[in-house]
């Protein structure tokens, strides 16, 4: 089997700083990513386990958001930030439901 070449290259958002008011609203995004993905893995029959068994199918993670460990959170979180950064260093906005702009 031919060995593939790929060099992952996502946009450079580095230069990217999110408002204030935009915290809140990543912090929401991560948690909902949580949830995705316990969903997704609950669908396709995984189950609570102390420790990750690929053919048992247990996760230590499908638990509530909030028992996650820190360092679990962190990857949401990240992948939110990522998420909105991407999005207004692509030139859109997020408009709150009050009307105001981010």
């Amino acid at each position: 089997m031919e060995e593939k070449s790929y060099e992952p290259c996502p946009i450079d958002t580095s230069h990217v700083t999110l408002p204030e008011s935009m915290l809140e609203l990543a912090e929401q995004l991560a948690r909902n990513v949580h949830e995705v993905w316990a969903k997704n893995r609950k669908d396709l029959g995984w189950t609570y386990g102390e420790t990750r068994d690929d053919k048992k199918k247990t996760h230590p993670c499908l638990v509530p958001y909030e028992e996650l460990p820190e360092e679990e959170k962190d990857f949401d979180r990240n992948t939110s930030i990522s998420t909105l950064k991407f999005i207004l260093n692509a030139g859109f906005g997020i408009v709150e439901k009050n009307g105001l702009v981010m």
